[in-house]
């Protein structure tokens, strides 16, 4: 695969990165080093996860995929090939939360000890926190990179207004800058990212990985009706595409997919990787199969009509 580089951070990453919150969730840890040997051995060995997954399964505390992905680390010894990838900041109950210094201090050690490594390439705050500024989680996060336990950072979860906020006390203080940016982007779902968090990033030269990139399943084209999301896991996240522009999307897709021969969550897939100022979609699998369609994807080359046919049909997102 070749390879980008995530902003300014100095770190070089594939086309792809693979969704580690369904490692230890919807697939146990047989499953998960079976689907990591196969993204590793094609060259897709970015992994992103964070320390809240996943504390929202019944009987689990959160750490689960961090766990899962530490053991397969240890057990294959290649986490020089590895470009690591976890957060911190999500509620993971009593009162464990937030971007504080000192909560980041100690969750980088529970994150380092899980994953069974000595460094994290990319610490990422996972939700924004009004409440703490940001000149104390940007020094925390200093400590971090000058003791050699994170190489760069990044944001998720955040406003164009915060993020900007947030490189300019970088650039006033002095402190490391966030380099990259988690947000919500896919086909069926572009206003909110490319409103104004787009041109921020693509101006600042911010790296940016998107997660929800087959909209919760959507642009896999498994869902054709309305009523086709009923009683399904992903029900609520899925409705609100279930719409006639929804369904004129899937359309161009699947005439894509043909033209391509390929399918449409590639195509889908490849439509992220051509976009300017996009570094690496995040997307999960929980087989094997499944993540030879992310390789799939990742390899797929659009030409300009169709990447101009999926932008027509997807102008503006397909909500409501």
């Amino acid at each position: 695969m070749d390879l980008r580089p995530l902003g300014r951070s100095g770190l070089s990453v594939p086309p792809l990165c693979f969704g580690g919150n369904v490692l230890g969730w919807t697939a146990d840890e047989a499953t998960s080093f079976s689907i990591l040997d196969r993204l590793a051995e094609a060259g897709l060995g970015f992994i992103d996860t964070a320390d809240a997954y996943s504390r929202w399964v019944p009987g689990h505390q959160g750490g689960e995929s961090e766990t899962v992905l530490g053991n397969w680390i240890a057990a294959r010894g290649n986490r020089d090939r590895v470009v690591l990838a976890t957060k911190v900041g999500w509620d993971m109950g009593e009162g464990r939360k937030g971007l504080k210094a000192a909560y980041i201090a100690r969750s980088v050690e529970d994150s380092l000890r899980r994953l069974r490594t000595d460094r994290i390439d990319l610490y990422q705050s996972h939700v924004d926190d009004p409440d703490t500024p940001f000149e104390e989680t940007l020094r925390a996060y200093d400590d971090l990179i000058r003791a050699g336990k994170v190489r760069a950072i990044g944001a998720s979860n955040i406003s164009a207004a915060r993020l900007r906020e947030a490189l300019d006390v970088s650039a006033r203080a002095g402190l490391p800058r966030y380099e990259c940016l988690q947000p919500e982007y896919n086909l069926a779902n572009r206003a909110g990212y490319e409103a104004e968090l787009e041109p921020l990033c693509r101006s600042e030269g911010i790296g940016v990985i998107p997660y929800f990139s087959l909209a919760a399943g959507f642009l896999t084209g498994k869902y054709r009706d309305a009523g086709s999301a009923a009683g399904r896991a992903r029900e609520n996240r899925v409705t609100p595409y279930l719409t006639p522009k929804g369904f004129a999307l899937l359309d161009a897709l699947d005439a894509v997919a043909a033209d391509h021969g390929a399918k449409p969550a590639h195509v889908a897939l490849a439509w992220l990787i051509a976009r300017p100022g996009l570094t690496a979609p995040i997307a999960s699998a929980t087989s094997v199969a499944q993540a030879e369609d992310l390789i799939a994807g990742a390899r797929l080359r659009l030409d300009p009509a169709a990447v101009a046919r999926l932008d027509e049909a997807s102008r503006g997102g397909v909500q409501g």
